[in-house]
């Protein structure tokens, strides 16, 4: 599947995002995806869209776990996206330490835009779509 770099976000490691192992949880790696997407989706939306009638909601989620992270660091969330459908949109992740630029783990969710009204599945939007279909040719 083509995919394109669409966003790139810079996220500092919390100490509280460790465990008792002394490494960053496994459910933090799907919040740092959660939040590039989150600021892939707000760069992407107008502001005057975005969250008001126009949203995004996961329809699935998967990471690959390659090597653990430790505090301190800021972890690279780098941001894919795919061929975009009806409503939906595949999108890829990796998670790199900036310190060393070695992949810790790579991820995947559909997204599913939404109408913030309703809370179902509608179709994107024509501009976003453009946008889009931009990046993924």
């Amino acid at each position: 599947m083509e995919k394109k770099l669409v966003h790139v976000e810079r996220i500092p490691i919390r100490w509280g995002d460790m465990d008792a192992m002394g490494h960053v949880n496994n459910t933090v790696y799907f919040r740092y995806m959660e939040q590039a997407r989150i600021g892939w989706f707000d760069a992407l939306v107008p502001e005057e869209e975005a969250w008001k009638s126009t949203g995004i909601v996961v329809a699935n989620a998967s990471c690959n776990f390659k090597r653990p992270m430790n505090y301190p660091g800021t972890v690279e969330v780098k941001v894919y996206a795919g061929e975009p459908g009806g409503s939906s949109v595949p999108t890829f992740y990796e998670l790199i330490l900036a310190q060393s630029q070695l992949l810790h783990a790579d991820g995947e969710a559909t997204v599913v835009f939404i109408d913030m009204k309703t809370q179902k599945p509608a179709r994107i939007p024509q501009r976003i779509r453009e946008l889009l279909k931009e990046v993924s040719q």
